[in-house]
């Protein structure tokens, strides 16, 4: 069993990556509306790894001895102004989810929770995995037009990735 205040704040995060990945099909979204069904792959995907990171914090809860608790989903922003604005989002999102896990570390070593402490050390490694990815993202889009031959090709790209 955990302290209270540890299950707390997993449970808040469990609920975070729900809202991260409903985010990320909002976003999936706009580029289908657009008709870069590659780019909307991309964002179904990240829907669903965030979906997987949700589950990992219900597994770990349960084996811990503690009840997954779901909570209610917020509407996600539905309305981006072009690609660009929708990757800024992306990124800003996993600086927030960052933040979160950096958060909820540093609870774990204050309250000497070795197993969740070392449980958090992968989501550690993962958001400088996601920030990197959405980092260099950005840099190709800003240096594009949308819709414009790279545009189409990182598209061509996206529509390719699976989730691991």
């Amino acid at each position: 069993m955990l302290p209270t205040k540890m299950t707390e704040a997993l449970n808040k995060q469990f609920n975070n990556e729900m809202q991260a990945a409903h985010a990320y099909k909002a976003m999936a979204t706009y580029f289908s509306d657009k008709g870069y069904q590659g780019f909307a792959n991309f964002y179904l995907v990240q829907a669903k790894e965030e979906d997987f990171h949700a589950m990992k914090f219900y597994h770990f809860l349960v084996t811990m001895g503690e009840k997954p608790v779901i909570r209610k989903l917020e509407e996600p922003k539905n309305h981006f102004e072009n690609a660009v604005n929708v990757v800024e989002e992306s990124l800003a999102q996993e600086r927030a989810v960052t933040t979160d896990i950096y958060t909820l570390a540093t609870l774990a070593e204050e309250l000497k929770q070795h197993s969740t402490k070392t449980f958090l050390d992968w989501f550690i490694k993962e958001q400088m995995e996601e920030e990197e990815a959405f980092r260099l993202i950005l840099v190709k889009l800003n240096g594009i037009q949308e819709g414009g031959e790279f545009f189409l090709k990182m598209d061509e790209d996206f529509a390719q990735r699976t989730l691991e």
